[in-house]
């Protein structure tokens, strides 16, 4: 017996119990081909599909090879980290947000805790600025390789995926080394750093400094004078400044249409204005550009990382203020990132208040001054903007994230329809989403 007037969702009852139905009884509606169109036909690509570049759903009308409509589906990976921050206390919410665009995780963390220190009124020290911009750069290339390995698998060119995954490995061994994790660090807090640069790292630093250029040569060597390669990316996924523009399109995409639009320039933080390095562009408008785009990138974060490592000086990487800055001295040991010994010698031996203010800042948290604010960082995929509200508590009223992959899948339409279907791959992988930073 049907319990339910609608008629996309049913239950009968059975000797089991009662049986609920639902059917995706909307597909005709939405989706369908419509009678008078013999040649048209509507697929599904994804999101269990290994060339959308993640759980992403693409529904394509189709005539022929021909993609007459283009749409993306999203949601398959959401997390809600946006309000879980609300029940967190504001240092807490680092370690969820470094989880949204989980291959750019520290320009999650930088982006979530400038605008933390923006609504308190402080600056991290110098040395925690350096140390930020070097951590981010060093993630802004791992970050590109990926978007270089997957486009590889993707076009079916599967050395530069072994490549581009070989060389990601060399940065995220530096990046283990430096926070104590290859991915998800909350490395950044608000106020400077969980802690400084271990021993020995600086030189493994410029070790990579002196590999990775000529790993960078190969990658051309093996893929951007290849015939096959050039000629599935050029005049693919076109999309120019205006379309752009219109789309609030930003990163690669929209410098590979000829606008230099880079944050570390026209408003820049971290001090990057200090810092030597050219917004790498090109004028074609398509996959190709993209491609050129990043590849020229990771040859400008090596500059910054090089600047950074020479401008280092010695001095804290938290700020001063006790009621802020969490009263533990972290290292890393053979068991992971802790307390120095000698340090809960201290609270747990020694001073009764330490341990006392260490309690009550861990688990209740600062408070920030009621306000609100909108800080954006540069991250590999473009604008990515943290809108921060305070209601003068321990914890976030609101954590909301502007992130460059959702923005940026609204061109998958404009850069998709009226080309081959093949060619819709290319388009995807040169807009280079990461679906936790979509459906975060």
């Amino acid at each position: 017996m049907t319990t339910t007037q609608d008629p996309y969702a049913g239950s009968r009852e059975t000797t089991e119990g009662r049986i609920y139905t639902v059917t995706g009884g909307d597909w005709d509606q939405t989706f369908g081909a419509d009678p008078h169109e013999d040649e048209r036909l509507v697929v599904n690509m994804g999101p269990q599909h290994p060339s959308t570049h993640g759980v992403l759903r693409l529904v394509l009308d189709l005539e022929g090879e021909t993609v007459t409509k283009a749409r993306v589906v999203i949601g398959y990976l959401h997390t809600g980290i946006e309000k879980t921050t609300e029940y967190r206390t504001w240092v807490q919410g680092t370690t969820l947000v470094t989880r949204m665009d989980y291959l750019s995780p520290l320009f999650n963390e930088a982006g979530y805790c400038l605008a933390v220190e923006k609504l308190l009124g402080i600056e991290a020290p110098p040395r925690a600025q350096t140390i930020r911009v070097l951590v981010m750069e060093l993630n802004r290339i791992a970050s590109h390789l990926v978007a270089l390995a997957t486009f590889g698998m993707e076009m079916g060119a599967l050395t530069g995926m072994t490549n581009g995954f070989r060389e990601r490995e060399l940065v995220l061994d530096l990046l283990e080394e430096i926070t104590g994790l290859r991915m998800n660090h909350a490395y950044i807090r608000p106020g400077g750093l969980a802690q400084d640069l271990p021993e020995g790292c600086v030189e493994h630093i410029r070790e990579f400094l002196q590999v990775m250029p000529e790993r960078v040569t190969g990658f051309h060597r093996l893929l951007t004078g290849q015939p096959i390669w050039q000629r599935r990316l050029k005049d693919a996924g076109y999309l120019d400044v205006t379309g752009c523009v219109a789309l609030g399109v930003t990163g690669p995409v929209l410098r590979a249409a000829g606008l230099p639009w880079d944050l570390r320039k026209v408003e820049p933080y971290l001090g990057y204005e200090t810092y030597d390095f050219e917004v790498a562009t090109a004028d074609t408008c398509d996959a190709w550009g993209r491609y050129l785009v990043r590849m020229s990138e990771v040859n400008e974060s090596l500059k910054i990382i090089a600047q950074a490592l020479d401008r280092l000086e010695p001095g804290p990487v938290m700020v001063e203020d006790k009621k802020i800055a969490w009263p533990a001295q972290l290292s890393l040991g053979a068991d992971g990132m802790g307390n120095s010994l000698d340090h809960v010698r201290h609270i747990m031996g020694q001073s009764m208040e330490a341990l006392i203010h260490h309690f009550k800042l861990v688990t209740e948290g600062f408070r920030v001054p009621a306000g609100q604010v909108y800080v954006p960082v540069e991250s590999p995929r473009g604008e990515l903007g943290y809108h921060v509200v305070s209601d003068g508590g321990t914890r976030p009223f609101r954590v909301h994230v502007r992130d460059p992959s959702f923005v940026n899948l609204q061109a998958t339409a404009a850069m998709s329809e009226g080309g081959m279907i093949a060619d819709v791959i290319a388009a995807i992988a040169s807009i280079d989403p990461v679906m936790g930073g979509v459906d975060r």
